[in-house]
């Protein structure tokens, strides 16, 4: 027996059923051991000793190890095969290392994708564990275990920010700085004029393009109303112009292509793509077998192997003819890419979005046939475009109209574009049209848009800041520090988000720079490449960081709290504002020596007038989570009696046949049925009949 150790229990399935009866999978589930907490700073590191790191096994692990140790005395031998990326190749080291298995000589299989032929491929050409990757994350981990542990505990002390490092801070930074942009903003007038002319078969809409011959510019109403009067006059049709557009399909999906992507189509966050992609990757049940249906999804490529393209040629011109198939154009360069891996891409063209809608839930189909749609056009022939210019003119005014009819498709035979033809009619030289539906508006210039996931992760990725695997967890991580909110689908820095940046960029310039955050990145890079070593990018890291943060944190402000002009009744300190769990809140300035919260006085309950059926308490008006009013008893929680507020459903209601008190109305998401007032007492329930209602 061959004991194989994945990181996901979710491949364990599909992967031990192309393996066969001979081998046993199981799963580290992610990583088994971190950076401990022990030496200087707390880091784990052995900072004079070049270094060296000390880990420990995650108390969480301790169970799964076991259990693989026991497989492994069982095993004739133990294979490796971890995701294949630097968290993955550490992984696979942090492995062979506890169950003291020769780095050297363990077999590390390395796939893209969980398919048998895959797999197959992997297991007929084993490779070993890459130590330069191993070095490479090790590196990144030490780096940002020392900026995390140093500036989340001197923001804290002095600010009150949960936490700080060296991608997040970059990335709120941005955020933090595009609210700035639109607080500044000032906005000017502007007015625009809109018509349509008078064809016998369509009216189309013109636009204004030219005033006496001068670009469009219309800063006051005056200019508008000036473009109105000579808009009375007709249009003579003056050129008719035909040309060819030619567009050219983007490129197959990565990582973070794939998340701006979902969102921008289907709205999915950021955190739901990565959930959902790595579900399609892993392997979703298919007729009772599981079966990957995506490439490796944390990826910066946009390749596709030869064998994929040789298998799409024969797909495309046998699906939609042979001028649909162009094959692969030259790619553009992406910052810091790492093309060993594929671009992701589906794992089997005959299982087609149509084929896959039957197994999979909405979302999971939506992502697959986005994946599955990309991938293909992206080898498939440029779309040909018509575009039909017609120019209209008179003594004042320049007008034009543009029609676009798609003569060959393409790519787009998918949709992708989602962009519609406009079709107009046709126009001769010298006819003449009068104008109509003459309309000027007011506007004012907009301030530039916020930014939303997807826009912040193309941000990242053209800076060069983090990587595939990291640009969901940091988004994630910004909110749950309250540092940003998302505020229908736009993310917004909050206070203490924009004092963070603030006191950062003040004290800590260098790591709060974008180019020096992303060259730190192509060291880490260049350590995986064998290009440099380790301890000496650590080392050029840290010996300046470290001078810099004891300095710091010698002349670092303590912000000065918001008082509330209050005394605390128990102490007599300033009362201030504070920021708990829960949000904001009053409390004394004296603390930790004095606990003291102000408590919002509850407002005052209005009577209904009437008793309550089961305990003799006044009944009050409340009100639920949504705002709606109901009747309840002022003895609660000891008594939960409640019923609506419609008066003809009082005290008409018949007592519950099992206990006795009053029956009420109650609602649910399938509708409103009677429910004892007793309840959680008593759970008897009957239906409303439609005479009831």
């Amino acid at each position: 027996m061959k004991l194989v150790i994945v990181e996901s229990p979710t491949k364990c399935k599909t992967i031990g059923h192309y393996l066969g009866d001979d081998f046993v999978v199981e799963a580290s589930v992610g990583h088994i051991r971190d950076l401990s907490i022990s030496g200087k700073g707390g880091f784990g590191v052995d900072v004079e000793n070049d270094f060296k790191a000390s880990y420990s096994i995650d108390s969480d692990k301790k169970e799964v190890i076991k259990k693989l140790k026991k497989l492994q005395k069982e095993a004739d031998e133990v294979i490796l095969a971890t995701d294949p990326d630097r968290e993955g190749e550490a992984i696979a080291w942090h492995l062979a290392t506890v169950l003291e298995l020769p780095i050297e000589s363990t077999k590390r299989l390395e796939f893209h994708e969980i398919t048998r032929a895959s797999i197959t491929e992997a297991m007929a050409a084993p490779k070993v564990i890459d130590l330069n990757k191993v070095h490479s994350q090790e590196a990144r981990r030490i780096m940002d275990r020392i900026i995390g542990f140093d500036l989340s505990s001197l923001l804290k002390s002095k600010i009150g920010s949960k936490s700080a490092g060296r991608v997040q801070s970059v990335t709120l930074k941005m955020i933090v700085e595009r609210e700035k942009e639109i607080s500044e903003f000032v906005s000017e007038e502007y007015w625009s004029f809109e018509g349509r002319i008078k064809t016998p078969k369509k009216n189309p809409q013109i636009t204004l393009v030219k005033v006496d011959d001068k670009e469009v510019k219309l800063p006051h109403q005056a200019d508008a109303d000036k473009v109105f009067e000579y808009s009375k006059e007709p249009v003579e049709v003056t050129n008719v112009e035909m040309s060819e557009k030619v567009l050219q399909p983007r490129e197959a999906l990565r990582t973070s292509t794939l998340q701006q992507e979902a969102f921008t189509r289907y709205k999915f966050k950021t955190k739901e793509t990565t959930y959902l992609a790595q579900q399609l990757y892993e392997g979703v049940e298919i007729n009772g077998e599981s079966k990957g249906l995506v490439t490796y999804i944390r990826t910066d490529s946009t390749k596709l192997s030869d064998t994929f393209i040789a298998k799409a040629k024969t797909f495309i011109e046998s699906n939609y003819g042979k001028e649909y198939f162009a094959g692969t154009r030259g790619k553009k360069d992406v910052k810091l890419s790492q093309d060993a891996h594929e671009a992701i891409r589906p794992t089997d063209l005959s299982f087609t979005p149509d084929l896959a809608k039957q197994y999979l839930s909405d979302h999971l189909y939506k992502l697959y046939k986005l994946i599955y749609e990309r991938t293909l056009a992206s080898l498939m022939s440029n779309k040909v475009e018509e575009i039909t210019t017609i120019t209209l003119k008179n003594s004042h005014l320049t007008f034009e109209i543009k029609g676009i009819k798609v003569n060959f498709a393409g790519y787009d035979i998918f949709k992708i574009d989602e962009k519609e033809e406009n079709s107009i009619p046709n126009f001769e030289v010298g006819e003449k049209y009068d104008i109509i539906q003459q309309k000027v508006s007011q506007h004012f210039t907009k301030p530039p848009a916020r930014y939303n996931e997807a826009k912040v992760i193309k941000l990242m990725e053209e800076e060069g800041i983090g990587r595939p695997s990291t640009y969901s967890s940091t988004l994630q991580t910004l909110t749950d520090r309250k540092y940003v909110t998302t505020i229908q689908g736009t993310l917004r820095p909050t206070e203490q988000g924009i004092l963070t940046v603030n006191v950062l960029n003040k004290y800590f310039e260098d790591l709060m720079n974008i180019k020096y955050t992303a060259e730190m990145e192509t060291n880490l890079d260049k350590i995986m490449e064998g290009e440099l070593n380790e301890v000496d990018v650590i080392r050029e890291f840290y010996d300046p960081f470290i001078e810099h943060f004891n300095k710091v944190k010698e002349i670092m402000y303590k912000e000065p709290l918001k008082l509330t002009g209050e005394k605390c009744p128990e102490c007599g300190s300033d009362l201030c504002y504070r920021m708990g769990k829960h949000g904001e809140f009053i409390g004394c300035s004296n603390f930790p020596k004095c606990t003291y919260i102000k408590k919002e006085p509850k407002p005052e309950l209005k009577l209904v007038g009437k008793v309550c059926p089961n305990c003799g308490k006044e009944l009050v008006y409340r009100k639920n989570r949504r705002g709606q009013e109901f009747i309840g008893c002022s003895n609660f929680p000891k008594c939960k009696y409640i019923e609506g507020t419609n008066p003809e459903t009082g005290d008409e209601l018949r007592n519950c046949p099992k206990c006795g008190a009053k029956l009420v109305i109650r609602r649910s998401r399938r509708g409103t049925f009677y429910g004892c007032s007793n309840y959680p007492g008593c759970d008897y329930v009957e239906p409303i009949n439609k005479k009831d209602e």
